[in-house]
This record gives structure tokens, sequence and C-alpha cells, in this order.
């Protein structure tokens, strides 16, 4: 299965989310991230995606793993992956908007849970509570969550 990243930054009180504007996931928000290039390790393609995707700089150091989740597609197995989830609590540079993302900052404690994917409510406010998740997300050909497994354990 293709292997992806996604980076949410993340200060005391707030998590940067973008509204993906085209591609996969268009209208939903989301970190940032996405497929890795040929022979590409993970936290290299993390930090590039940030990078390309919201304008920040940051280093592999500083990407904390908290989470991988494998996406199922059943009507379109061309869309399965396994995403390789990050928090990023230190930067360089002011997110800005891309052709592909628009950032806004959201309270960790007032997130638009209704406007990410349906899996984002049941692993997201996990890894902002210190836990790392690992499990598996089923979704129908419009992207509605079908089933999920979801196990947590401390961040070490």
């Amino acid at each position: 299965m293709r292997q992806v990243t996604l980076c949410y930054l993340v200060n005391d009180e707030e998590i940067l989310m973008g509204m993906k504007k085209r591609g996969f996931g268009e209208g939903k928000l989301n970190g940032y991230g996405g497929k890795l290039k040929p022979n590409e390790a993970l936290k290299t393609g993390a930090v590039r995606e940030l990078s390309e995707e919201c304008g920040v700089e940051t280093s592999e150091e500083e990407l904390q793993k908290v989470g991988e989740i494998a996406f199922y597609f059943p009507e379109k197995p061309e869309w399965d992956q396994v995403v390789h989830i990050y928090l990023v609590e230190s930067w360089s540079g002011e997110p800005q908007e891309t052709d592909e993302m628009r950032p806004a900052w959201y309270r960790r404690d007032d997130l638009p849970f209704d406007e990410m994917w349906d899996i984002d409510r049941h692993f997201l406010p996990k890894i902002l509570d210190g836990k790392s998740v690992k499990g598996n997300a089923t979704y129908s050909a419009d992207q509605k969550l079908i089933e999920h497994t979801l196990e947590t354990t401390p961040l070490q």
C-alpha cells in the first residue's frame, strides 16, 4: 500500500490545519502531508510536504510520530494508503496559502470535525492528549467512514 505522511503544527492552545483546495480530499480540513517521492524516507517527505503545502520549514528531528492509520477504499483500491501521522512543535516561517491548501489555526478544544475526514474525530483528540494511535479506517466511495479500529498507547 502507498505510504503517505500527515503533519500537524501545534502549540499549547492551537493546531494548524489546511483546507484542501484540489485533488484527493478536496473540501476537507486536514493536516499537511502527502505522497512520497520514489525512494524518499517518511520524515524527509513530511518535511518537504510541509514546505511545499504551507511554506514552513522544520527538520526531521522536530517530527514526533504519533500515529499510523491504514485507509481502505474498497470501491477505489487505488486510494488505499497508510498514513504516518506527526506532530510538529517547532518550525520557522509563517504558514502561507498555496495552490493546494488554505491554512487556519483552530483551538484544540473547538475543532471543526464536520469539515474533516470522519476518522479525525476519533484519533485527533487522542494525539493532542499525548497518545499514539494505530488503526484502520474503511471508507465508502463518497468518503464516508464505514468502520474503523483504533488502539491508543501513551507516547514515549
